[in-house]
């Protein structure tokens, strides 16, 4: 049986590789985020996007690094035409906020290339309820496929 496939949001490897937080509640997802990869992420075909890669880049340098590093070995979904207007239809209606192209390109690679998972801890626009039910009224009328979009401690274990 093939792997369910996983799109690997850029909120994961900055948890993942990020120095202990002493936020409680960013020290717990840090937690979760690598015992789920240590445990889990083997068990899924991962893939990023040049969203993924273009966002880990930014911030400090040597964390940045540790991150582009840490995404090197995964297969990059191919930036189109198709993805871009899917994004800019999220934005438009406010699948998430305009200003937020980055979190609506990642919703349009999962949807476009049927990812069966996204992963993220972006609860704010992404794995947050309000926006999933508008992206699911949005793909259904669409005709687009709903990737299930869940947090690493969603996907632990089964």
């Amino acid at each position: 049986m093939d792997k369910p496939t996983l799109y690997l949001e850029t909120s994961i490897p900055s948890f993942l590789l990020a120095e202990p937080s002493r936020d409680l509640v960013a020290s717990a997802r840090q937690e979760i985020t690598r015992t789920w990869w240590r445990r889990d992420h083997a068990r899924f075909t991962v893939f990023i996007s040049d969203t993924v890669i273009n966002e880990a880049q930014q911030g400090n340098r040597s964390a940045a690094q540790r991150r582009c590093d840490f995404l090197e070995p995964f297969q990059i979904l191919a930036t189109t035409s198709e993805v871009d207007r899917l994004a800019a239809l999220y934005a438009y209606k406010h699948i998430v906020p305009a200003q937020k192209i980055g979190d609506a390109l990642h919703l349009a690679f999962a949807s476009l290339y049927r990812m069966d998972f996204l992963c993220t801890w972006n609860l704010k626009h992404i794995a947050n309820a309000f926006a999933l039910r508008r992206l699911r009224v949005l793909n259904e009328k669409q005709g687009l496929f709903t990737p299930e979009i869940c947090t690493p401690e969603q996907l632990l274990g089964e």
